[in-house]
This record gives structure tokens, C-alpha cells and sequence, in this order.
């Protein structure tokens, strides 16, 4: 009797603990993606695997830090190989298909998110990434007293599953006693499930306790936002990521030792791209390349100059120097960036932030070193899913107040070409920079002069200098209405250029006549083709076109022929034609943006 009671017992103990387990498991499942199980390499990585190593190493923290070595055997810091064991979605960095049915579900998530949050949410939110890296990366060996991180990440209404897949990637990336912390700063999201329920999943196991939340009061933008987290931060390393990355392996440690060698270095990964629409991870060649910039100040990427760059360095994959940085991903020495000042505060949203600490980096003391055997995975948007402030001056954007900001503090005499390709900027109001202006005079000897002729050594025979203005403007056909557009084909190499309704904001809309004729967007330039006019990088066009205004007749004459720029506003082509003075689709004007009045669409 005595023995089936205790049987009973047990029977119950075990069905009340079956009970318990069911519970329990759609809750810990509901902090992850379907078919995930959380990983982190490190698990099992050999460098460190005892409490008596990390003892170890901080006894060492106050030895001297002695270069990487590349060796015939696998990295001090490699972790465990992969076997590729994992099943999933889009594991291992591969491409995930849209189901046709869920068509509608992906178009407004481009709408909302800029990217595909339909397959990012199939994705395991810890999946492991191709390991894409150069052969040579992989035995490097690297020293143990290395400066700790804080990863700081700005998100304003990013996607759940994008967002922790860069919390969980880091850490499954990152050896622990490198990584301090990572700090969330969300700037004024209104999304329900970045509330209450981000903050509950702070406390998941896989966290490690190694993840803050904090929020912004009001709409900060980014700049301001990572400011923010790097007063709250406690490593002694700033490693700043957007919030839609993914980590390869090994990607922290060869950061931590360029900055360790030289505190004064700032440092970034090689970044390459994840899509927007299918989540495949898509390496960037063999990431050498240089940050550069043109004079309208958008960010390009150079080649590597083996003559200058590369001399003294024996491997491919060792560190280099670049003269600017994108901006979105890289690490520095935390006293250093107080140091340098921090960002700018009046700098806005974002845009020119990366060009000011690149300038900050070179002309203040230090340098700024691409890394190719960091790799870090990025989510290119494919169009801003929200909102700018208006910055209070018509014409003007937040992004261009940037732009001149950073160009009156940082470029010298070289501002002029900046203004020269933003005449439509020239004199527009930038706010009071005498702060940034005072720390410059006090703390970075370099001018920019020097930059260019030392640090950017090639920019000049890459971007030369624009040729002064005939005139700028929007060119706008009185018979039609309409003015000539871009199309948005400067992203195409040889897209057409046409006619769109006027707008009166610039952009697509905003054309230079340089001096020598030629119309340019940017560091695009038309050209014909037949009949048709085309677009494309100026230092692309075999041919180029040059054009005469003719302001009594108000054409727009190819030199040395008769043939005169045309449109034809129902098919909205751009095109040239025989010159003919009774033609009025021939006829045009520029003007400055804020004297072109938008004409309303027709009623479809």
C-alpha cells in the first residue's frame, strides 16, 4: 500500500513537472525565431575557457601590448569551426525566397521598415553568418590584454527581429571578457512591441546581463542619440553599430588590437551587405577599399593605392589607412572620442557625422585605419521608412545644415568647391558653430590643406574640383511646365534622363551649368545618345556633351551643332532635336529652387 502511494506520488511529481515544462516552453520560444536554438561559438572557444584565464589576462592588462602575429596554426582568438550543423532560414548567411502569397505583407513592410521584416522574422534571431573573411584572418594571433567594449546602438521604430539579431550577433561573436556591455538607446519609438516588451526581453538568459535599454524623451536622431550612449557607457572602447547588423566571427578582437597598439587610432570594419529583400549575406570583394567623399559630399569608396597605402605592409589582410569612413560602423578609444570633442551637438538626424570625425580622427592627432579581417554585416535600407524635422530654413534640409556645418568648421579654403556644387546652399544659414570652431583652434594643428595633400592624397584626381557655374537650378520648360528630372538614374549607369512636374525642392531637379558647358547632377553629367539624353558619372562619358545657353532664345544648344535640348512631356523623355525657334518644347529656363513654383499633377 505504502509503495503505490509513493508510486502515485511520483506520478504526479512527474506529470506536475510535464505541466510546468509545456508552460514554460511557448514562453521561452516566443523570445526567438521559429526553429532556433540560441548558439554562441564561444561556447566552446579555446582561448578562454576557465575562471583562472580570465584572472590571467587581467593580471597581463598592464603589460605592454605586442602586435598580431600571423602564424601557420589557427588564431589564439578563432572560434570553434563550424560544421554548418545548423538548419533554418537563412542560416549561414543564405538567401530566403518571398512566398508569393505574402507579396502585400512585404510591400508595407518596405514601406514601414525599408528592408523585407516578412523573411527577417522567418530568420532565427541568432543565426550564424557565412565566414567570409580572407584565408589569412583566420591565424592571426592575436594578444589577450586587450581593451574591453561597449557596443553602442541607436534604433528609432526599428524591426524586433533586425534589431536583436544585432544584440544576439554581438554577443555570439564577441569573446565575454571583451565585450562590457551593450547599450540600446531607443530614440522615441512608438512601436508597441519596442516597449514593455523589449524591455522584458532584457532579462533573457542569452543576454548575458550585458544589455541596457534606454530611451530618449523626445526625437534626438542618431547623432545626438549615440552621444547619449557614450556618456552612459563603462568599457573603455566606443564600438558604434546600427541597429539592422550581423557579426562574421572573429570581428571584435582585430578592432580591439589596432586600438590598443595606438589609442589614438580610430578603426572600422569591412562592411559588407546583407539584402534588403532576401536577408543573403553578401560579401564587399576583399573590402579593400578607402572611404572617400565628392564634393557634394556623398560618401565613395576608392581603391586601395598599393604604391602608398600598401608600402611596408606584407599581408593582404593587415590593416590600412583611409582617409574617411561611412560613419554607420566603427570603434575608438572612449576618452579619446571625449577627447576629440564627441560629435558635433548641432548636428541633426544624421549626415556629415562621418565626415566630421573622420576629419577630427586626422587633423586632431590620431588616424583612421579600414580593418579587413573585422567583418561586420549591414542592412541597406531601400528607401527612409520615416520622417525629417524641418530645420527651419526653406531649401534647406537637416542633412545639408549638416553638411555646411561640417564644411565651415573642417574644409578651410576648400569649402568653396563645396559651395561651388551647392551654389543653392551658398549663404543659407548653418546655425552657431564658434563652439566647434574654438576646439578646433585649441586642439587639432592640421589643416585641411595638409589632409588633402597627406591623408587624401589621390581626392583631387578623383573629384576634381568643379568648374564654376554658368548658371544652377532647376531647368524648367514655360511651354510644359515641367522640369528636367534625373530620374533617379544616377544610381544607373547610362539611365535616361527626363521631365517630371516642377517641385521646387531641388534634388533630382537640381542641375549645374559649369562653365564649360556641361550639365551636371552631382558628379553626373548628361550626354546624348542619339536622340536620347543620358546620365551618367562624368569621368565615365566617353563622349561628353556641351551645351550653349542660349538665353535670348532660351535653348539649350549642343556646341557645334544644331541640334537643341527637347522634351516630350507626355512620355516625360528628355531629348534633342533641331534646333527650331518656333519649337516651344525647346525653350527653357533656369532658375534657383525657391523661384520655380510647383505645378500640380493632372488628376489620374
Amino acid at each position: 500500500m505504502v509503495g503505490r502511494c509513493c508510486r502515485r506520488s511520483r506520478c504526479a511529481k512527474f506529470f506536475a513537472l510535464c505541466l510546468l515544462l509545456l508552460t514554460l516552453i511557448p514562453v521561452l520560444l516566443s523570445f526567438t525565431s521559429r526553429d532556433s536554438t540560441f548558439w554562441n561559438p564561444y561556447d566552446e572557444w579555446r582561448g578562454l575557457r576557465k575562471d583562472d584565464d580570465i584572472h590571467e589576462i587581467q593580471a597581463e592588462e598592464t603589460l605592454l601590448v605586442e602586435p598580431p602575429v600571423l602564424r601557420g596554426t589557427l588564431g589564439n582568438f578563432e572560434p570553434h569551426p563550424e560544421d554548418e550543423r545548423r538548419q533554418g532560414a537563412g542560416e549561414y548567411g543564405r538567401p530566403v525566397m518571398l512566398n508569393p502569397n505574402d507579396q502585400d505583407k512585404y510591400d508595407q513592410s518596405l514601406k514601414e521598415y525599408g528592408f523585407n521584416m516578412v523573411i527577417s522574422d522567418r530568420i532565427a534571431l541568432d543565426r550564424a553568418v557565412n565566414d567570409i573573411r580572407h584565408d589569412e584572418c583566420k591565424y592571426w594571433h592575436y594578444p589577450k590584454n586587450l581593451p574591453n567594449t561597449t557596443v553602442v546602438v541607436v534604433f528609432h521604430n526599428e524591426g524586433w527581429s533586425t534589431l536583436l539579431r544585432t544584440v544576439h550577433s554581438v554577443i555570439n561573436t564577441s569573446p565575454p571578457y571583451l565585450l562590457h556591455e551593450i547599450i540600446l538607446v531607443d530614440d522615441f519609438s512608438d512601436k508597441t512591441n519596442l516597449g514593455a516588451r523589449l524591455q522584458q526581453y532584457m532579462d533573457v538568459p542569452q543576454l548575458q546581463g550585458k544589455v541596457k535599454l534606454y530611451r530618449n524623451s523626445k526625437r534626438e536622431g542618431l547623432i545626438r542619440s549615440r552621444i547619449f550612449g557614450a556618456e552612459q557607457s563603462r568599457g573603455q572602447v566606443l564600438t558604434f553599430l546600427d541597429a539592422h547588423c550581423e557579426c562574421s566571427p572573429n570581428w571584435l578582437v582585430p578592432l580591439l588590437t589596432e586600438i590598443a597598439l595606438n589609442r589614438t587610432t580610430v578603426v572600422c570594419p569591412t562592411v559588407d551587405s546583407i539584402s534588403a529583400d532576401n536577408f543573403e549575406y553578401r560579401s564587399q570583394g576583399d573590402g579593400l577599399c578607402r572611404g572617400a567623399m565628392d564634393w557634394d559630399f556623398w560618401y565613395k569608396r576608392i581603391p586601395v593605392d598599393l604604391s602608398r597605402q600598401r608600402l611596408g605592409l606584407k599581408y593582404q589582410s593587415e590593416p590600412y589607412d583611409s582617409p574617411m569612413m561611412a560613419g554607420g560602423l566603427f570603434a575608438l578609444d572612449r576618452e579619446f572620442f571625449f577627447e576629440l570633442g564627441g560629435y558635433d551637438p548641432g548636428l541633426q538626424i544624421w549626415g556629415g557625422e562621418n565626415f566630421e570625425i573622420s576629419f577630427k580622427a586626422w587633423m586632431c592627432g590620431g588616424s583612421l585605419k579600414f580593418v579587413p579581417c573585422s567583418r561586420v554585416g549591414h542592412v541597406y535600407r531601400k528607401g527612409v521608412p520615416y520622417t525629417y524635422p524641418d530645420s527651419g530654413v526653406p531649401g534647406v534640409s537637416v542633412i545639408h545644415m549638416n553638411y555646411m556645418r561640417v564644411a565651415e568648421v573642417w574644409l578651410d579654403e576648400f569649402k568653396e568647391f563645396f559651395y561651388t556644387s551647392r551654389p543653392d546652399l551658398r549663404g543659407k544659414p548653418y546655425g552657431d558653430i564658434g563652439e566647434q570652431i574654438r576646439f578646433r583652434k585649441h586642439h587639432c594643428p592640421k589643416s585641411f590643406k595638409w589632409f588633402m595633400e597627406e591623408v587624401a592624397f589621390d581626392s583631387l584626381e578623383k573629384f576634381p574640383p568643379p568648374q564654376p557655374n554658368q548658371a544652377w537650378g532647376e531647368i524648367k520648360s514655360d511651354h510644359t511646365g515641367m522640369c528636367v528630372d534625373s530620374m533617379g538614374h544616377q544610381a544607373t549607369a547610362g539611365g535616361e534622363a527626363g521631365v517630371y512636374y516642377c517641385h521646387g525642392m531641388g534634388g533630382n531637379q537640381r542641375f549645374r551649368l559649369t562653365g564649360p558647358g556641361q550639365i551636371m547632377f552631382n558628379d553626373y553629367c548628361f550626354y546624348v545618345d542619339g536622340s536620347r539624353v543620358r546620365i551618367d558619372k562624368c569621368n565615365k562619358v566617353q563622349w561628353p556633351s556641351f551645351w550653349v545657353h542660349d538665353k535670348e532664345n532660351q535653348r539649350l544648344q549642343l556646341k557645334n551643332s544644331n541640334k537643341c535640348l527637347d522634351h516630350d512631356s507626355n512620355e516625360h523623355k528628355l531629348l534633342v532635336s533641331e534646333c527650331d525657334n518656333e519649337r516651344g518644347t525647346q525653350q527653357f529656363q533656369l532658375n534657383p529652387p525657391e523661384e520655380i513654383q510647383p505645378k500640380p499633377k493632372a488628376a489620374r
